[in-house]
């Protein structure tokens, strides 16, 4: 078997490691970051313990690593549940960069991705579009992958068109020269206990390991070890008890969303940023 070092013979983890350390991206000291989306980088289900009602999240724990690189580092999050791509890069993203990050995060798509009439090269196109304005306004940008949704049910039906926007956003960066969080192939994010009971947003821990994957995206080395290693197995729940949890999920959290979806709602209507202003980021 050879390598893509032209060796042959068993894999060499030393080698594997200096490849890594060649393709991964120089970090830079930001000192601004903005980040703009959707529920995911609002940071459901990611409970702020000093404010109820309040998410912290992915975006808010990578702002938390960033900062320990530099003194005077501030943070905004202009992220609203339910936002669709149009909504994330023409409104929030424009308000952002008046903000003068010199890094943005953009991650939409995801809600455009359930409707079934979703046009997955269109919205591709529209991210790109985004991406070049944030670029030239002098911002680095990272992105992210949708997650594999191979394991999820009703949910894996929109795999395709998720498969389809993860290649598009890997062209997008490689054009534009932007960093991915590359979550379709994290493999802790196919265990259901880094999720939670809506089956659409992450938990704490997700929302952790998440941010580890970000800050490794953006070139550094996460000092905790632990992120990527999968938690203990536990047994496997029968099928009756699959079952009923299948029916109990779509009562609780998918009849909602299609009632909110025909009248014409969305959960994050009458919402605002939890972070309109950079402002040193929490402690975490």
């Amino acid at each position: 078997m050879t390598d893509p070092t032209g060796t042959t013979g068993p894999s060499d983890p030393t080698a594997s490691a200096r490849r890594t350390a060649r393709t991964r991206p120089q970090p830079r000291p930001w000192r601004r970051y903005v980040a703009v989306g959707d529920s995911f980088t609002e940071g459901m289900s990611d409970p702020d313990p000093e404010q109820a009602g309040r998410y912290v999240g992915w975006a808010d724990r990578l702002a938390a690593l960033l900062s320990a690189q530099v003194d005077d580092f501030s943070y905004g999050n202009l992220a609203i549940r339910g936002r669709k791509l149009e909504d994330v890069v023409g409104r929030q993203l424009p308000a952002a960069l008046e903000l003068g990050p010199d890094l943005v995060s953009i991650v939409g798509g995801g809600n455009d991705i359930l409707r079934p009439r979703a046009d997955v090269d269109a919205l591709a196109a529209r991210l790109e579009e985004a991406v070049a304005e944030a670029r030239a306004a002098g911002a680095d940008v990272l992105l992210a992958t949708p997650t594999d949704p191979v394991h999820a049910p009703v949910i894996r039906r929109t795999r395709g068109r998720a498969a389809v926007y993860t290649a598009h956003i890997w062209s997008i960066a490689q054009r534009h020269d932007c960093s991915v969080i590359h979550q379709w192939g994290l493999e802790f994010l196919h265990d259901w206990r880094m999720w939670a009971e809506d089956r659409i947003h992450l938990t704490t821990e997700g929302h952790r390991r998440v941010a580890l994957a970000a800050y490794e995206a953006l070139g550094h080395d996460p000092a905790e070890a632990d992120w990527q290693v999968p938690l203990p197995p536990q047994p496997a729940p029968g099928r009756l008890e699959t079952v009923r949890g299948h029916a109990q999920w779509a009562r609780t959290y998918v009849a909602p969303w299609v009632q909110r979806r025909l009248q014409g709602r969305s959960s994050g209507d009458h919402l605002d940023p939890k972070r309109p202003r950079p402002t040193p980021p929490p402690r975490l």
